[in-house]
């Protein structure tokens, strides 16, 4: 991938796609970082043998939200169709998302985390949506946060304002992972090491066998998975491998397919 972008830093490294945030001070998002965010997450969503996509930040913080100026009347719409549209695109994504935030996430921050299939944090790192002191509400956090930590967590991060430390952020659910800053790096390049050993399509099958069923009543859901598993992953030549693989006792050489 060789597109150059003002405010972002893309890369591709042996299965894991990188995005990192970069518009000093503190990563605020603009409209045009966030249409680059877009153009981004469609270039990377294209690359069949990806099997990781992570969001990191360049700088002191990982994300403090939007850029004020652009609530403005004459580009507020723009603005909540490229924001909006992140989170749509993350949505679609086949692959896992992963943030690595160290720093704070906060405002559109915090919200773009909460977009992430996963997050690892430092201890430093903070999270909160402070929009209701500017006289505003966070739209997508009120959409993801009471999914992500419950209805009671939503309405006391949005409705105060004040921001959590990484490790409460872990106990409610915002994130996954709260580590000291110090190992920060090597438990990505842990995370990074283990979802590698995996085939590329099977992750593609296991991730959609988890979000086509949320919220379908039980034997709905049963009955795509089992559709799934029959049909779809048992035809594969990687669930053939991985299987004859764990008999000889040897690892298994994926084809993606």
């Amino acid at each position: 991938m060789d597109t150059t972008y003002d405010f972002l830093n893309v890369s591709v490294d042996d299965g894991i796609g990188r995005i990192f945030l970069n518009r000093p001070p503190v990563n605020v998002l603009n409209i045009q970082m966030m249409s680059d965010l877009n153009d981004a997450l469609d270039k990377l969503s294209t690359d069949k043998e990806l099997k990781l996509l992570e969001i990191l930040a360049e700088g002191k913080a990982f994300c403090a939200g939007v850029e004020v100026a652009d609530h403005a009347p004459d580009v507020v719409e723009d603005m909540i169709a490229q924001f909006d549209g992140i989170f749509e695109r993350l949505a679609r994504l086949e692959i896992p998302s992963l943030a690595v935030v160290n720093g704070a996430a906060v405002g559109g921050g915090c919200e773009l985390v909460a977009g992430c299939d996963m997050v690892i944090a430092s201890k430093r790192s903070k999270f909160g949506q402070p929009e209701i002191k500017l006289g505003f509400f966070p739209p997508f956090a009120a959409y993801a946060l009471p999914r992500l930590v419950g209805r009671n967590r939503a309405i006391e991060i949005c409705l105060f304002g004040d921001s959590i430390d990484a490790d409460r952020a872990a106990a409610i659910g915002l994130i996954n992972w709260a580590v000291e800053e110090e190992e920060l790096d090597d438990k990505v390049k842990q995370l990074e090491n283990s979802i590698r050993e995996n085939s590329a399509l099977i992750i593609r099958i296991a991730k959609k066998s988890i979000d086509a069923n949320l919220g379908l009543p039980f034997s709905d859901a049963v009955s795509n998975l089992d559709d799934l598993f029959l049909n779809e992953l048992l035809k594969t030549d990687d669930t053939l491998e991985g299987m004859n693989a764990f008999l000889e006792k040897r690892k298994p050489v994926w084809k993606n397919r």
